[in-house]
């Protein structure tokens, strides 16, 4: 007698995305059980995607924390990092150093009677190491508290994440005040031995609240005199949607392959140039 049957194989959707699309936080450093559980993920026996802790070439302790996003439209899920760095943040010359305030807001000085008046009115430290792209997305995330409030705060246990204790934040997961992000994917390009690998990224420095997605329907923000005019604005004239146009485009912007519009599937054919360098840090020349 023949039999045919048995599990059917999972396929792997290896598509990759580029453009701008609303999501959901879904999960946060997941464990490889919540990662298949939860996410339908299922890890290689020798995976590492689950080790969050470790060790930088300075010898300080860091610590990736992993965002696992879920598009509104497809339900396609995207993972953005931060690693974050026990160090305190210094320019190249070591002449300035980068400070936080109680609601995840940096600014950057001399000395810390240079700081400017609106940014001394609350509590502040000297910020770490991967913090102000970290805080810039919990602030987007959590966009339902009043950050113009003096009694609001958004200030994690710097301990407690450098040992990858993040039940705080893995509570605000449809929490009281988080809420759906605008994130840009983009194709990160490496060549190694003279081949050229391209993998999904999500720009980890700026982010969107969703009513903000109509506006690039609208304009094409990549046509060079539409960015000349944004250039010739004010920066208090800026809105959100265009002050971020600014920072992606800008010298220290996006590196990788991307496109300001909607959620599209990644044509390899319109990526002229690939680079094996990924910048991973923000420039300290401030």
């Amino acid at each position: 007698m023949s039999t045919i049957g048995g599990k059917k194989r999972e396929s792997l959707d290896f598509t990759r995305y580029i453009g701008l699309f609303e999501a959901s936080v879904v999960a946060i450093n997941p464990t490889a059980e919540q990662l298949k559980d939860k996410l339908g993920i299922e890890l290689k026996e020798d995976s590492k995607a689950i080790e969050y802790l470790g060790t930088s070439q300075d010898n300080n302790t860091y610590v990736r924390v992993d965002f696992w996003l879920r598009e509104v439209k497809e339900e396609r899920l995207f993972k953005l990092s931060f690693f974050l760095e026990d160090k305190e943040r210094e320019n190249k010359d070591q002449t300035k150093r980068q400070y936080i305030n109680s609601i995840g807001v940096c600014s950057w000085a001399a000395d810390p009677n240079d700081l400017p008046d609106w940014f001394v009115k609350r509590d502040y430290r000297v910020a770490y190491t991967g913090e102000e792209n970290f805080y810039n997305f919990l602030r987007c995330w959590m966009s339902d508290l009043d950050y113009r409030s003096t009694e609001t705060t958004l200030n994690l246990d710097w301990k407690k994440l450098m040992k990858g204790q993040l039940k705080d934040l893995k509570d605000q997961i449809d929490g009281e005040w988080s809420t759906n992000v605008v994130a840009l994917a983009t194709v990160i390009s490496k060549v190694k031995n003279d081949e050229t690998k391209e993998y999904q990224g999500i720009y980890n420095k700026g982010f969107l609240s969703p009513y903000t997605l109509r506006n690039f329907k609208l304009v094409n923000y990549l046509d060079p005199e539409v960015l000349q005019k944004l250039r010739e604005k004010k920066t208090k004239d800026l809105k959100p949607h265009e002050k971020f146009v600014l920072e992606v485009t800008g010298e220290y912007g996006c590196k990788d392959f991307f496109t300001l519009s909607e959620l599209k599937e990644y044509d390899p054919d319109e990526n002229m140039v690939s680079t094996d360098e990924t910048i991973i840090d923000d420039s300290g020349e401030y």
